[in-house]
Formats: C-alpha cells, sequence, structure tokens
C-alpha cells in the first residue's frame, strides 16, 4: 500500500489559502475604487449585475 504525501496535500492548502487571500484582497481594492455603494449591485461572485442583456451567444428574443 502507498504512503500518504502529505508534503502534497500541505502544499495544495498553502496554494488554495494563498489564493483566497489574493482573491480577498482584489474584491477589497475594487470595492475601495468602485466608491463604496452598498445597494446590491453586485452579485456574491463579484460580478456586477446588469440589465437583461442577451449573452452574445444567445439570439435576442423579440
Amino acid at each position: 500500500m502507498a504512503t500518504p504525501n502529505y508534503g502534497y496535500e500541505k502544499r495544495q492548502k498553502e496554494l488554495a489559502k494563498k489564493r483566497k487571500k489574493e482573491e480577498k484582497l482584489k474584491n477589497k481594492a475594487e470595492r475601495k475604487l468602485g466608491g463604496g455603494s452598498e445597494d446590491g449591485a453586485e452579485q456574491s461572485d463579484g460580478q456586477l449585475s446588469e440589465p437583461d442583456t442577451p449573452s452574445p451567444d444567445q439570439p435576442a428574443q423579440p
């Protein structure tokens, strides 16, 4: 039976932590530059919500 590679697991956890921290800093900087308006225009994934516009791959409905 193979032994677990704890070093690999540790490195993956460190990389995930680093990515999460960088994402938080990026989001914080975007909020600071955006003027700090908290009117619900931002979705949970950080994308700005847009009015009902079709995506480029979907044709517009009449």
